[in-house]
C-alpha cells in the first residue's frame, strides 16, 4: 500500500487492482454468515434496550486478550472506560478509541477483541471509552464524551501529537465529529486520524448507500436511516459533528480509512477524503476488496482483518513517532 507523506494532501487509494481480487475462503465465509445471520434477520420492532444486552452478553464469550495485553478499568473525568497497555507500548503513543455500534448499541468489552490486537500492532497505549448511547441520549452527547475521554488524556500530560483518535462505524463518525468540535473550540489537534468503514453522513445522501444496498453483506439501508434517526432526533444531519463529510476540514490531522468496496458506507468514507484532499490534509485511503463492515473486527477468523490491523500499525507507528 502506498504512503501518504508530508501536507500535500495528495489522496492514495489502495483498490482491488493494488491486490489479488480473490479473497480468503473464510472472507468468503464470513460474508455469507453476516448476510444469512445478521444483514437478513435485522428488526426494528425490537426495542434497543433488549438487542443492546443480547450484544453485551455475547460479548462475554470472546476469549481474553493474550497474556502480555493488560486491560485496566479507568474513570475518565466521569465517563467510564479502560485502557489497554501492551506490553510492547512506546511511551509516546496513545490512542482514544470510539467504539461503532450505530450510537445505539456496544461497549469497550464488546470491542475487546480487536481492539487489544491494533494496540499491540501500534505498540501503543489505548483509551477505549464508554460514551452514552442513543436514544437515551441524543446527538451531541456523545460527542461531549468523547471530548471528555481526549481531554482526559491531555489532562493526565500526554502531548496532542502523541494521540491518535480512531474509531469504527459510527466510532468513525465519533472521531471526525470530534475533529470537527476540536478545530471550533480551538483545542490541540491529535497527531493523526484512522477511521475503520466509518459513518459520516447522516444524511444518507451518498451515491454507495443505494448503489451498494443489496450487495453490501452486513448492514442494511434501513438500518442507516434507523441509525441516524434514532441518534440525532431532530437534530440537524448535517451539522459537522454529526455528518463530518459537511465539515470544513482544514486543519485536520493526518488520515487513514479503511473500507470495504462494497459497503453501503462507501461513499461516506470517499466523500471525506475528497474534502480531507482539498482542504490539503495528507490522507490515505485503503479500500478492501469485498470486505464486509469493519472486518477488522473479525481477525481472530479471517487473514484480511489480521492483515488490515498489520497496516493501521504500520500508519500510527511512522506518524505517532
Amino acid at each position: 500500500m502506498a504512503s501518504v507523506e508530508g501536507n500535500s494532501g495528495a489522496l492514495v487509494v489502495s483498490v482491488a487492482g493494488d491486490r489479488p481480487r480473490k479473497i480468503s475462503l473464510r472472507a468468503r465465509l464470513l460474508r455469507a454468515f453476516l448476510r444469512r445471520t445478521f444483514k437478513n434477520r435485522i428488526r426494528f420492532d425490537i426495542p434497543v434496550q433488549v438487542v443492546r444486552a443480547q450484544v453485551e452478553k455475547l460479548s462475554r464469550r470472546l476469549p481474553p486478550p493474550p497474556d502480555d495485553v493488560k486491560v485496566i478499568d479507568v474513570d475518565a473525568d466521569g465517563v467510564p472506560g479502560h485502557w489497554i497497555e501492551p506490553d510492547n507500548a512506546t511511551e509516546g503513543r496513545h490512542i482514544l478509541y470510539l467504539h461503532g455500534g450505530g450510537y445505539v448499541m456496544c461497549s469497550p468489552k464488546t470491542h475487546l477483541g480487536f481492539t487489544w490486537r491494533i494496540a499491540k500492532a501500534a505498540a501503543a497505549r489505548m483509551l477505549v471509552i464508554d460514551y452514552r448511547l442513543a436514544p437515551e441520549f441524543a446527538f451531541p452527547a456523545q460527542i461531549d464524551d468523547s471530548l471528555t475521554g481526549y481531554r482526559f488524556m491531555l489532562d493526565s500530560g500526554i502531548p496532542a501529537e502523541r494521540i491518535a483518535i480512531m474509531g469504527d462505524s459510527a466510532g468513525g463518525g465519533l472521531t471526525f465529529g470530534l475533529l470537527m468540535r476540536l478545530k471550533a473550540l480551538g483545542l490541540p489537534m491529535p497527531g493523526a486520524a484512522v477511521g475503520l468503514s466509518p459513518y459520516l453522513d447522516l444524511t444518507v445522501t451518498g451515491e454507495s448507500h443505494y448503489l451498494h444496498a443489496k450487495s453490501d453483506p452486513m448492514i442494511p439501508l434501513p438500518g442507516v436511516i434507523y441509525g441516524s434517526m434514532i441518534y440525532l432526533q431532530g437534530a440537524d444531519p448535517k451539522h459537522p459533528e454529526a455528518s463530518p463529510i459537511f465539515g470544513e476540514a482544514s486543519g485536520l490531522p493526518p488520515t487513514l480509512i479503511h473500507v470495504g468496496s462494497d459497503e453501503v458506507l462507501l461513499s461516506d468514507s470517499t466523500r471525506m477524503v475528497a474534502n480531507l484532499r482539498a482542504a490539503g490534509v495528507p490522507v490515505e485511503i485503503d479500500v478492501w476488496h469485498r470486505m464486509p463492515h469493519v472486518w477488522h473486527a473479525f481477525a481472530r477468523y479471517i487473514p484480511e482483518g489480521r492483515a488490515a490491523i498489520d497496516k493501521i500499525g504500520q500508519f500510527l507507528r511512522q506518524t505517532i513517532r
